[in-house]
């Protein structure tokens, strides 16, 4: 019994040096993101006709801060894959290892990918159309506090449902999930996709369809890469405990 305590106590202090060291990574990403936030700030407003407003000197640090923390928040994703990949790899074949350590790249990839298609094809169209509703009724003014959370509300989720397919081969490879699992649940995953879609996007039926069909194609692809995933771990499993 004694044994068991201390073999928890181990991984809790474990998971506690990772979880540590994923912080320490950030608050050094976000230092350095803090430092070129006006190149990066210039950079998003490029597009935007005339400069905006702030209504005090807090309000300009706010949006200083809420640019460099999403950076840091791009640049730590490798880390903190890292750090769940160390924690969970004793427990991992040395295949498992090697296959489920490839991963950790795709995972900022398919943020960027998702923050990409958040910013450069959603956020226009929705901008316009919000902008289209004031013609000729209202003086529209925008201020940096609510333009830049506006953005980031609105492409931030992307970002994160982007790493769906990843996440799923992920712990599929670990036996955690299956396709047929997934298949069952089909229903009540498009449910949850669909109200995630119309959450974060305006009540239009144009933004809702360029929200909603990516993220079901992603949860059918996510469906497909698990099932290869599993099919080869059959496969594997198989092959260590031939049938006689």
């Amino acid at each position: 019994m004694e044994s068991k305590d201390l073999h928890v106590i181990e991984h809790m202090e474990e998971l506690r040096s990772r979880i540590i060291k994923t912080l320490i990574g950030f608050v050094a990403f976000f230092i350095l993101s803090f430092i070129f936030v006006q190149d990066i700030y210039e950079l998003l407003i490029n597009d935007l006709e005339g400069k905006l407003a702030v209504l005090g000197p807090s309000e300009i640090l706010w949006v200083y801060m809420i640019i460099a923390a999403v950076c840091a928040i791009a640049a730590t994703i490798p880390l903190a894959a890292f750090q769940v990949w160390r924690f969970v790899a004793p427990a991992l074949k040395p295949d498992e290892r090697k296959v489920t350590f490839r991963f950790i790249p795709g995972l900022f990839i398919l943020f960027i990918t998702g923050i990409s298609f958040g910013y450069f094809v959603l956020f226009p169209i929705v901008l316009g159309f919000l902008t289209s509703l004031s013609a000729g009724q209202f003086e529209m003014m925008f201020t940096a506090e609510k333009y830049f959370r506006f953005m980031i509300n609105l492409i931030l989720p992307f970002g994160i449902l982007f790493e769906m397919p990843l996440v799923v081969m992920f712990l599929t490879r670990l036996g955690i999930l299956n396709p047929t699992r997934l298949k069952k649940s089909r229903k009540i995953s498009y449910f949850a996709l669909v109200i995630v879609s119309v959450l974060i996007t305006p009540p239009d039926l144009i933004s809702d369809i360029l929200v909603i069909v990516p993220l079901l194609v992603l949860y059918e692809v996510s469906v497909q890469l698990s099932n290869i995933v599993y099919q080869k771990r059959l496969l594997r499993e198989q092959s260590a405990f031939p049938v006689t």
